[in-house]
């Protein structure tokens, strides 16, 4: 919306709340993120609205500035709801700020977008350190090949249960299915005196097989989860049990990619992408220490270049987009512990914090008497 011929002139309506608008949005990108607009032209713009976290993908936003001419970068912010652009002129920095102030854009999930822009000194953004994956953590990508998606993806029921041989439920963000030993979800274990009838589906064999002989995993697994997401579905935050189940926790990934969170303890968060036939191996420190989660969104921040696939998603916001959930199918296979736990994280494990605790107890009894 261009409104400065109306200089010296009385403003209609729509144009006095765009103003309104637009003088808000300056001062929540002031209060709020820091960033100070400038009332003169410079190459600089600050696109309220026309951010990721408000669901406009890199692609989307492109669209519509490139109409105002060549720019220099687009910085994209993970999960903020405005963007930057830096165009080659100043010329064209006003004529984006002129036709694309006030314009109507639709997001990837349908819903109208108007934008709102003001100049800026400067694009500014800061800078995250490189991070690395968890300790133990593996991600393999193509680990199986489209014709074994496919037969795994069809051989699964989700019609209701078939002779016993596994447990199917649906739980508030995706639905289950558990062969080998169901998960009980209210204690976060299994009943290792009561087997379910058949074991796992000799589909998984071959390859769990091709795991053990290429050392992905060390254990064979004797129970397996098939989870099923719908976009916008997704797990909390969990450490899985250490009493419950062996060191490789494993997951494949078919049908659609994800973002899988990774949190430490001293609050490091790690965000991996999870590519479609991707094959997830946690051991170690990222089995017994770090959460990991599925937030439940319809998208997920990746990045853009086509040459990424999988593995850490960065903070490089000139890289970076919007990859829309689609329906999701995970394989997540364990090794039902014989023996107690004995790893080296008390303050997680379920095991050792008992045994403490039992002892601090037992100390407190023997001083009491």
């Amino acid at each position: 919306m261009n409104i400065n011929h109306k200089d010296g002139l009385k403003l209609n309506k729509m144009e006095k709340k765009f103003l309104r608008k637009q003088s808000k949005a300056r001062h929540v990108l002031l209060k709020h993120e820091g960033i100070l607009a400038v009332s003169y032209p410079t190459q600089s713009l600050v696109v309220a609205n026309g951010g990721l976290g408000n669901g406009v993908s890199r692609k989307q936003l492109l669209l519509a500035l490139e109409k105002c001419g060549p720019m220099e970068a687009l910085l994209m912010p993970p999960n903020k709801p405005y963007a930057f652009v830096v165009f080659k002129t100043i010329d064209k920095s006003k004529k984006a700020y002129a036709t694309l102030n006030g314009k109507e854009i639709i997001d990837d999930l349908g819903q109208k977008i108007i934008l709102y822009l003001n100049f800026v000194e400067k694009a500014q953004w800061k800078k995250l350190g490189l991070q690395a994956l968890p300790p133990g953590l593996l991600v393999v990508e193509e680990n199986i090949s489209s014709e074994d998606e496919k037969m795994l993806w069809e051989s699964v029921n989700w019609t209701g249960d078939t002779g016993n041989q596994n447990f199917q439920k649906s739980l508030k963000h995706r639905r289950v299915k558990h062969f080998g030993y169901e998960f009980h979800y209210e204690n976060n274990t299994v009943d290792k005196d009561k087997p379910l009838p058949g074991g796992l589906p000799d589909i998984c064999n071959s390859i769990l097989d091709k795991w053990l002989k290429e050392g992905y995993i060390k254990h064979k697994p004797d129970q397996l989860t098939i989870n099923q997401y719908e976009p916008g579905h997704g797990i909390p935050a969990h450490i899985d049990t250490h009493s419950a189940f062996e060191d490789e926790i494993i997951s494949l990934s078919l049908g659609s990619e994800i973002v899988m969170d990774f949190k430490h303890p001293e609050g490091v968060t790690v965000q991996v992408m999870l590519p479609r036939r991707s094959l997830l191996v946690m051991t170690g420190e990222s089995r017994y220490l770090w959460n990991h989660e599925i937030i439940p969104r319809k998208f997920d921040t990746v990045q853009a270049s086509e040459q990424f696939k999988g593995g850490i998603i960065t903070s490089d916001i000139r890289d970076l987009t919007l990859s829309k959930h689609g329906i999701r199918t995970s394989f997540r296979f364990r090794k039902v512990r014989c023996m107690p736990c004995n790893c080296s994280y008390s303050s997680v494990c379920d095991v050792l914090s008992a045994t403490v605790g039992l002892l601090h107890k037992c100390v407190f009894l023997l001083y009491a008497f």
